[in-house]
């Protein structure tokens, strides 16, 4: 009897590895894979020889194995695979976070917007709400009141993102009640950031838009220190203390030992035009920070967002402007999210990948 390696790769992909979530063959755990006779030798590579994760990946992969072809003789070899710790979400093309410096600029409008807009154009895309002290992905989502499932991946639990209009999101509004305080000191606001990360069971992807709360803190340097970020977006509106704030919350990413790429610039609220008066625009915040911050960081403004009461309305009522909104808003999201991909594309080939930031720095 002739076996099939390629089948044997493909029986392989049911092996799921605790670590990321994804199959063994695509967590690149498996190498050497040969055949002589009725013996089919492998290499897993597992972080320790004596972990409970090296015993239940090798009789997962011989049960795999086995079922296919039942008269197989299966040698697995484990191995410590020695190199430097890799991101959690290493099966996540592009992670790019959304960060204003100051609270109430529309950070989350933008987050879920921009995330929507990129599915769109037929892109992978998953949210994650990092806005620890103020979740408002389930609010603008409508999905207020859910919680994660939970899944076991070799005696590790894992959560079940929840999904809506086809997007995968994680919130720490989906574990607490809506009128609940968030009372939590920085080690816990870092295990959070982990555990959402780590510890949930997120697809392979094209893009995961990660909205960040206010400020330059705890989250924010949990967050580079897990996962290498691909680069942020950052969000402001034309008023002088916003650019303020928004320009202390990038110099954070463009710190030397953090060093993450801005990819552009939303300047929110940037006009009002009344429905009435289509061709009219009125500066109620001022103008020109947009533009400033960009040019500030040597990166493009992405887009200006008007002031309109439907993308209030849209994000209250759980069905976002990009999924359901007016035209006219719906086409400046999607120009945003073009030079957005655009700004991607240049990024992956221009910059080496951004490093996960050494906590001994």
């Amino acid at each position: 009897m002739e076996f099939d390696k390629n089948k044997i790769v493909e029986a392989l992909r049911a092996v799921m590895d605790p670590q990321t979530g994804v199959d063994v063959i695509k967590a690149k755990k498996i190498s050497d894979l040969t055949i002589e006779g009725k013996d089919l030798n492998l290499t897993l590579s597992v972080s320790s020889l004596k972990s409970n994760e090296k015993t239940a990946l090798t009789f997962s992969c011989m049960a795999a194995i086995n079922e296919l072809y039942p008269s197989l003789e299966v040698h697995v070899h484990a191995k410590v695979k020695e190199e430097k710790p890799t991101s959690p979400l290493s099966h996540i093309k592009n992670t790019i976070a959304v960060a204003s410096g100051k609270g109430g600029v529309g950070k989350s409008t933008m987050s879920v917007n921009l995330a929507l807009s990129l599915q769109k154009k037929v892109f992978s895309v998953g949210l994650l709400d990092l806005d620890l002290y103020g979740p408002s992905i389930p609010t603008m989502l409508g999905l207020q009141g859910k919680k994660p499932n939970m899944t076991d991946i070799h005696g590790r639990p894992k959560m079940i993102p929840i999904e809506k209009f086809g997007l995968p999101t994680m919130s720490i509004g989906y574990v607490i009640s809506p009128e609940q305080a968030v009372v939590l000191r920085g080690p816990r606001l870092g295990g959070i950031v982990k555990q959402f990360i780590s510890e949930c069971l997120w697809p392979p992807l094209d893009f995961l838009i990660i909205d960040l709360p206010p400020g330059t803190g705890d989250v924010h340097l949990s967050l580079v220190q897990t996962i290498p970020l691909s680069g942020v977006v950052m969000v402001t509106t034309p008023q002088q203390v916003a650019y303020d704030d928004a320009l202390k919350g990038m110099n954070m990413f463009r710190l030397e030992n953090v060093n993450v790429p801005i990819l552009g610039v939303v300047e929110n609220m940037a006009w009002f035009t009344p429905d009435e008066l289509p061709s009219n625009k009125y500066y109620i915040f001022g103008k020109g920070s947009g533009k400033k911050l960009a040019k500030e960081a040597n990166t493009v403004l992405l887009g200006q967002v008007p002031i309109h009461m439907s993308i209030c309305d849209d994000g209250d009522q759980g069905k976002p402007s990009t999924w359901s909104g007016q035209d006219s808003i719906q086409h400046i999201f999607d120009s945003m999210t073009n030079r957005l991909i655009q700004q991607v594309q240049i990024r992956n080939e221009m910059i080496a990948p951004t490093q996960m930031v050494d906590v001994q720095k």
